[in-house]
């Protein structure tokens, strides 16, 4: 029965719920006609109030309580009218002004539990007497921190209210009871406390609207009551995983509810301060739970470094196997190092983690995550056109007429030089739309709870609380596409003469009609991911240039820009709005996705392709990079599981940054584009991300049918 209650929980969640999503409603319940002059400690009672006021849901099969369904209530119009005008009149923060996507400091929040965390709050309102706006802004964390604890409370008080009811098991109901009320008594002790400490607040986090909250490292975090319960012979490996799967399994409720999928991220494994390997028996634990749930999250990440065992290579790719695309493997041999050289404290970066599909973010140490994409391919056009673009125009420069370039190298000066305007524009661009108006009055104190240094220091998360500034992912695209445009001009113009830059360029403006003579030249060119110098140097290059180029730029708050080599699925769309690239691409066709190689010319086979990809240097990558490879199901059977764990051990040796693989054959993927009522269950991975194949607009499901499959 165990196992089988994760497939029953499914099934309740699966249940149509009555009424719609009221976030609005719940999120100013008691205060919709309250006054606004004072809009950090009105946001604050209404964050409050919501965690008191949204109805407690029990499954009849939880063992972890804690759920959203409880939002979904037929709101009052004349209520929810006067919330909408009010919500809008206060504001809200955005992705890049600092909303979501964030990873809380789990393990400090579960040593104080809390009663601790009250404690801590008091420490700080005395530490911070005279200073009367950190004693507001404590106050506010502490009214937050109050409705949390009722929240906990009325789970307690629910499962109490439903024993004798049918269906639900009268043991289970009292020892939820028991648990709630525990928490609100004491710090967690025991792995069951401590999973479901983690579970309300990311239930906080999910009532609050806010999305892509990571649990960051969860086998590190509550490894210490697993291992004392496991010693003591409270808790099994079975029931452990059980619990796990519960949790996890209500992940799906954003899509049973309201659509789409939570990209909730979860890291195992990885390298502790010592440098010693953190893989220890509760990451496999987690990783069992993740597959056996079998939904598209959560998002599951593995850190992996040089001494990570054999075994867990083989456990994570029986996993991958089963078509999910979880996890994506993470290289510490290069995350490490990328993080360090910003500056940050040794003890923090060995805690990263990820959030969303690959960003790195240290746990509690800074403000929510921010990101944009990058669209080199589009910087070659005014090359060719006088400093315009040829589908888009905007912050270009003229670098003169294309004819009058004599070399290789003249060339790409002046393609930096494009680049450069455009890294100058992103920049400006991102700082403008970083700061939000009003921003003194957009805090977030349930986030700043899960900041050491925010309650330390008496002040929100956006404003400066944590112990970092903010830092902004570029998101790279288009390196392939790049990589080989690049070796294509210097191999037709420079090195064989047989085409001109003017030939080139009025071929792109053409989009290649009249001129197939011209593209069957530039496509056959040599092509990144074959471990051909020619080519592979241009993605070195184009690593180096565009990071060099970013970190000489800083945020309003004076944090970080990023790179990242990733493009979650807007490599497809900006392939739109891409005019015809000298690699041979047609307008509007897809560029190249994050750090693979086009798909289609890596023809050389997969070690070729791993030779090419482990050529730039990513330890200057702190963002982290996608590198989607697709294998045929066979790969993952006993025998050639070994080969494919040799070959991921040797791409991280040589300074892999990350590789996610599906493992689903062209023929199924071609069956379900065309009989999608047959495979509603079939997971894949998209980039940063898995889904369900069927529901994936048409355009994504060919990005993924068409990229190069390899085989062991």
């Amino acid at each position: 029965m165990k196992m089988e209650r994760t497939r029953l929980l499914k099934k309740e969640i699966e249940k149509k719920p009555d009424g719609k999503p009221a976030f609005s409603y719940f999120r100013f319940y008691k205060l919709y006609d309250g006054d606004t002059a004072d809009v950090p400690r009105l946001r604050a009672e209404s964050v409050a109030s919501l965690l008191e006021n949204v109805p407690p849901h029990i499954y009849e099969n939880d063992l972890i309580v804690g759920s959203v369904r409880g939002v979904l209530a037929s709101p009052d119009d004349s209520v929810s009218g006067a919330c909408e005008e009010l919500c809008g009149k206060i504001g809200e923060r955005t992705f890049l002004t600092g909303v979501d996507h964030f990873a809380p400091h789990y393990r400090m929040m579960l040593s104080r539990g809390i009663p601790g965390i009250f404690a801590d709050l008091d420490a700080s309102e005395r530490a911070h007497a005279s200073d009367a706006n950190r004693v507001k802004y404590i106050g506010e964390m502490r009214r937050v921190w109050t409705g949390f604890s009722e929240m906990v409370r009325s789970y307690a008080e629910k499962a109490e209210s439903l024993i004798d009811t049918a269906g639900y098991d009268e043991g289970r109901l009292r020892a939820i009871a028991s648990r709630c009320r525990a928490l609100l008594e004491h710090a967690p002790e025991h792995f069951d406390e401590a999973l479901q400490f983690v579970w309300f607040c990311h239930i906080a986090f999910q009532l609050e609207g806010r999305y892509a909250m990571a649990l960051g490292r969860i086998d590190r975090y509550l490894l210490p009551f697993y291992l004392k319960d496991t010693e003591e012979g409270n808790l099994t490996s079975d029931g452990a995983r059980e619990m796990l799967e519960n949790v996890f399994m209500k992940i799906y409720e954003r899509r049973a509810f309201f659509g789409g999928d939570d990209v909730v991220n979860i890291c195992i494994g990885g390298t502790a301060l010592d440098g010693s390997c953190d893989v220890n028996p509760l990451s496999y634990d987690v990783l069992h739970a993740v597959g056996g749930c079998g939904i598209p999250g959560p998002n599951l990440s593995a850190r992996m470094m040089k001494d990570t065992p054999v075994e867990f290579y083989d456990e994570c790719l029986k996993v991958i196997g089963t078509g999910l695309g979880y996890p994506a493997m993470m290289n510490d041999e290069v995350n490490l190092p990328a993080l360090l050289s910003y500056g940050y404290d040794e003890e923090d970066v060995a805690d990263y983690c990820m959030v969303g599909c690959i960003e790195t973010v240290l746990p509690g140490k800074q403000w929510p995550w921010g990101d944009g994409r990058f669209g080199t391919p589009r910087f070659l056009e005014p090359i060719f056109n006088h400093g315009h673009g040829i589908m888009s125009d905007g912050f270009n420069v003229d670098t003169g007429d294309v004819s009058d370039i004599v070399s290789m190298e003249d060339f790409m000066k002046k393609f930096e030089i494009q680049l450069a305007s455009g890294v100058e524009y992103y920049v400006k661009h991102t700082c403008e739309r970083s700061v939000c108006e009003n921003e003194a009055d957009k805090t977030s104190p349930m986030l700043s709870l899960c900041c050491p240094e925010c309650i330390e220091r008496g002040i929100d998360i956006n404003l400066g609380g944590t112990k970092y500034p903010s830092s902004h992912g570029v998101c790279l695209m288009g390196v392939g596409t790049t990589a080989d445009s690049l070796a294509a001009i210097e191999k037709t113009v420079f090195v064989d003469h047989t085409l001109t830059l003017s030939q080139i360029g009025e071929a792109i403006k053409a989009d290649f009609v009249g001129m197939e003579d011209v593209r069957a030249l530039l496509k056959s060119a040599p092509k990144y991911g074959n471990n051909d110098d020619f080519a592979d140097k241009y993605a070195v290059w184009f690593v180096d240039f565009l990071t060099r180029e970013f970190r000489k730029y800083h945020m309003p708050d004076g944090g970080n820009f990023y790179t990242a080599m990733a493009a979650n699925t807007a490599n497809i769309y900006s392939g739109l709005g891409t005019a015809a690239t000298p690699d041979g691409r047609r307008a509007g066709e897809p560029l190249s996705d994050a750090a693979s190689p086009t798909y289609g010319v890596d023809v050389n086979g997969v070690t070729s392709t791993v030779l090419s990809l482990t050529k730039p240097d990513y330890s200057v990558v702190a963002c982290g990079s996608v590198v989607n490879q697709k294998f045929m199901p066979d790969a993952f059977a006993d025998g050639n599981r070994e080969k494919l764990a040799s070959l991921l051990r040797v791409y991280f040796a040589r300074g892999g940054q990350e590789m996610q693989i599906n493992a689903t054959s062209p023929e199924v993927l071609t069956d379900a584009m065309e009989h999608p009522e047959k495979y509603g269950s079939l997971v894949v991975r998209v980039s940063g991300f898995s889904a369900h194949y069927v529901t994936l607009d048409r355009r994504i499901q060919n990005d993924i049918l068409h990229r190069t499959q390899q085989r062991i």
